[in-house]
């Protein structure tokens, strides 16, 4: 009679992990979204709501760094990532073999050169030092926002994977300083200028349309995007979100609040 009673706990236990499991894996209902604090966090806070009387429960998590919330993504920890552009996932995904894949952008965040020595790039002197994004992505666009306004030249046909050794001609023989690109705001004092993106750049309350020496323009490329795991972008609830965040709400919301320091990719 034990081994019965016994026995039936044992099923009753399992069914409930794996099904326990399965729901929290992949719940049609449910979004647990990984995103940088600014601004991403304030506009998939802005459609929360609005998804939940779609039947769509939002759980959001903060990320402070570009590695963790895809490898989460695609460990099944979150069921989409908000933080990125597509040619940064694109090499993300290829170096660490994941199967991830963008359905939407939202937003470009210009990338800009910022200084607290500077007011021009005319005035940044000879062998002065910059500081950019040691992820190879942002490094290569850093650089080619440079090219874009003549302070360097790159080699022919180099891309956004261009990197230091592509530099071909630099007439004020910048130095180059890679780190990680949440710290570059918190160099400002230590180099001559600092090649941010976007969220850090608001995140450390600097205005990138005023504070900026050099900022892309609306035309960039780089549009933060939502990425899902490969397969699932035919499932409602991620249609429905992007439907949220490709709304006339958050593109209101996004002009009203950035004055262009963040710019509607939609």
């Amino acid at each position: 009679m034990k081994k019965i009673v016994l026995f039936i706990l044992i099923t009753i236990l399992s069914f409930s992990f794996l099904t326990g499991c399965g729901k929290g894996k992949n719940d049609e209902n449910l979004i647990r979204i990984g995103v940088s604090p600014e601004p991403h966090k304030k506009i998939v806070e802005l459609v929360k709501d609005d998804l939940e009387k779609e039947g769509i429960k939002v759980e959001i998590i903060e990320f402070t760094d570009y590695i963790k919330p895809n490898l989460a993504l695609s460990e099944g920890e979150l069921d989409a990532s908000f933080f990125q552009h597509e040619p940064y996932m694109n090499s993300f995904k290829e170096e660490k073999n994941i199967d991830i894949v963008s359905i939407g952008g939202v937003h470009i965040e210009p990338m800009g050169l910022y200084s607290s020595k500077y007011k021009s790039i005319d005035e940044i002197k000879d062998g002065s030092e910059i500081a950019i994004p040691n992820d190879a992505t942002n490094g290569g666009r850093a650089l080619l926002l440079l090219e874009e306004h003549g302070i360097i030249k790159l080699k022919d046909g180099v891309d956004i994977l261009a990197t230091e050794n592509d530099i071909v001609e630099n007439p004020k023989n910048l130095k180059f300083r890679p780190l990680e690109a949440a710290i570059l705001p918190r160099v400002l004092n230590d180099v001559d200028g600092a090649i941010i993106n976007g969220n850090y750049a608001l995140e450390a309350n600097l205005v990138p349309t005023k504070d900026a020496i050099l900022l892309e323009d609306k035309d960039s490329p780089y549009a933060n995007i939502i990425a899902i795991r490969g397969g699932e972008e035919n499932q409602e609830r991620f249609k429905k979100l992007m439907k949220a965040l490709q709304s006339d709400k958050v593109k209101k919301f996004i002009e009203e609040n950035y004055k262009g320091g963040v710019i509607p990719a939609f």
